[in-house]
């Protein structure tokens, strides 16, 4: 219900009106039944204009101290997590893998749809990095279509740091499916879910004309606050 009202009566009409999104692939995106949406990731906003382009909700997997904030802004933030299908997932343990699987398939398990973004984490830089093999056995295990996502120019709108977005036009594009049924069973074989991987990698790659790097958007990251301490 709180989906529904952020989407169609508070945030969507508004940030639609103002944003004017423009999309390419629409007839992509399967009507019904479970699908599995895979994304670039460029902004945290990224996780706000696609559920308001898509018919049916959709939900993502997020870290749980989004879920857990104290006083106001963390009730603030909460609510907003929740009102944009946000679920909330543990990622700091030894088993945290396997929860983010579990919490996916059960959402694909409903005939629902799952928003993943392969790189594991936003672009520090608005370049494309390595994916990681997590989606790829969501994949094999659940059975259920994968449509990549281009997000064009949502780190123009708010960069990393930024509070308040730019007000200036995005874009979505939807590639056609990609079938990996001929993996079916190999759920166990790291080298073909390295494969699936780079596959879905090389679509997002070619649909949105970021310069691809091949290393993890985490390692960027970690090796740019040592340098900064």
């Amino acid at each position: 219900m709180l989906y529904w009202f952020a989407k169609n009566l508070i945030a969507g009409p508004l940030l639609l009106t103002v944003f004017r999104p423009w999309i390419v692939g629409r007839e992509n995106i399967p009507k019904n039944g479970a699908v599995i949406f895979a994304g670039n990731h460029l902004s945290f906003i990224d996780s706000v204009f696609l559920p308001l382009v898509l018919d049916r909700p959709i939900s993502f997997l997020a870290k749980s101290e989004y879920f857990t904030g104290k006083g106001i802004k963390g009730w603030l933030t909460k609510l907003f997590f929740k009102g944009t299908g946000m679920l909330p997932i543990d990622r700091t343990g030894g088993k945290a893998s396997e929860a983010s699987l579990n919490t996916g398939l059960s959402v694909l398990s409903r005939g629902e749809q799952l928003g993943i973004y392969p790189e594991g984490t936003r672009s520090p830089d608005g370049k494309m990095y390595r994916g990681r093999t997590g989606v790829a056995r969501m994949i094999l295990e659940s059975g259920a279509p994968v449509i990549p996502i281009a997000m064009v120019d949502t780190e123009k709108v708010m960069p990393a740091g930024r509070r308040i977005p730019k007000v200036r036009r995005i874009g979505i594009i939807f590639g056609e499916p990609l079938d990996f049924s001929r993996f079916q069973g190999l759920e166990g074989d790291r080298f073909v879910l390295r494969s699936i991987t780079d596959e879905i990698m090389y679509e997002l790659n070619r649909l949105s004309g970021q310069e691809y790097v091949d290393v993890y958007a985490s390692s960027v990251k970690e090796k740019a606050t040592s340098q900064n301490r």
